[in-house]
């Protein structure tokens, strides 16, 4: 089969790579489309440790049984693949589990990626794609379950209703653009602001949203103005800004991966009660609940996604990492 291969730091070739086994218990999908995501991003940047080049990256996909018991079924993935038998896998908090893998992953355990025309996934990750989801566009389900997961988290962390809410969303990529569009489309929240300093990606992120839309460098927002931040970069300014502009008593939800460490203010975290939830992924629930809003199109029209071939993946990739790309979200077609 012909891949985007991850090569080593900001390297990627399109070329000939072994096809997948079939094993028992799991099945070959014929990849229709896959996701550029954030952490595919840290990895050509050579700033993950559980991504070791050479490897096929990539976990956001939809595509066709080619072998396996539903051959022939068109299908999205659930890419996190989780032990099933652990405390936390038995109690409906299968992302946390000790023995958790992702596709595109090859540490600890190799689980070659979606950047391919041929991916191997367990038959327990599959979803048989809704009727109203296109699968050119079904990829779009796993981090619309990550955003899905960390709004729940600060519904369930804060003291005020997501409704009264003074809602910050830190950050326009696809995260950051499918939270706000959750709480205004679903949880129908009138408070929300997105700030994002791509202007290109900041004017598609104001086109798909009702909701206030600022550039980082027109800001002029008051300590304490908002009750919920969710950052969707995580460096350390954001950090540091969230932490600022959050109110007392406040929550702060944390998905971005940019930058593992740095100063924060823990003093007003400490004083104000501020409760602060790193979130990296979603469960079983939320990835289904993601299926039922994509499908029955709650969070409007999809076509902020823009379209590449993925032989033509490596310049995605650079457009993302110049700044040059406004698309908060690319998808690959083999």
């Amino acid at each position: 089969m012909q891949a985007l291969v991850y090569t080593g730091t900001e390297k990627l070739e399109y070329k000939e790579f072994k096809d997948p086994n079939l094993i028992k218990g799991e099945s070959i999908i014929k990849v229709s489309a896959s996701g550029i995501c954030g952490s595919d991003m840290h990895a050509y940047h050579g700033k993950d440790e559980r991504r070791i080049p050479p490897l096929i990256l990539g976990h956001e996909v939809s595509g066709i049984i080619e072998k396996g018991d539903k051959k022939g079924k068109k299908v999205v993935l659930n890419p996190l693949i989780t032990c099933g038998k652990c405390y936390y896998c038995i109690n409906g908090r299968e992302h946390l589990c000790g023995k958790r893998v992702l596709l595109g992953m090859n540490r600890p355990i190799e689980r070659q990626g979606c950047f391919a025309e041929l991916v191997l996934t367990p038959d327990k990750n599959i979803y048989e794609l809704p009727s109203g989801l296109d699968i050119k566009q079904a990829p779009i389900a796993e981090p619309t379950a990550v955003a899905l997961h960390a709004i729940e988290l600060g519904k369930e962390s804060s003291k005020k209703s997501l409704e009264e809410s003074r809602i910050l969303v830190i950050g326009g990529g696809a995260i950051g653009l499918l939270c706000a569009l959750i709480l205004e489309k679903y949880k129908k929240c009138k408070e929300i602001t997105l700030i994002e300093t791509n202007k290109k990606r900041l004017k598609v992120c104001g086109d798909h949203l009702e909701s206030k839309t600022l550039s980082s460098e027109d800001l002029k927002i008051n300590d304490g103005s908002f009750d919920l931040v969710l950052d969707t970069v995580g460096l350390e300014i954001t950090r540091q800004n969230s932490i600022k502009w959050v109110d007392a008593g406040g929550v702060i939800i944390h998905i971005g991966l940019s930058q593992p460490s740095g100063n924060f203010n823990f003093r007003k975290a400490t004083l104000q009660e501020v409760t602060f939830i790193g979130t990296y992924c979603y469960t079983n629930k939320n990835f289904k609940d993601t299926l039922h809003l994509l499908s029955n199109h709650i969070l409007g029209k999809l076509d902020w996604i823009e379209y590449r071939e993925l032989k033509k993946g490596a310049d995605a990739f650079k457009e993302i990492h110049d700044g040059t790309c406004s698309a908060p979200k690319i998808i690959l077609i083999p």
